[in-house]
């Protein structure tokens, strides 16, 4: 998946289509090796 912004050493990914891992929209945040997965939850 293309990377959606990179700023300060963090890069950006969105995943909106992939069920196989995750049942809701999330993005990818990387920095220096780490990775943390973040839902996107429409209230």
């Amino acid at each position: 998946m293309p990377s959606r912004s990179a700023f300060y050493g963090l890069i950006v990914y969105m995943y909106f289509n992939d069920n196989k891992r995750h049942q809701l929209p999330h993005i990818h945040v990387r920095y220096a090796g780490d990775v943390v997965v973040l839902a996107v939850v429409a209230w």
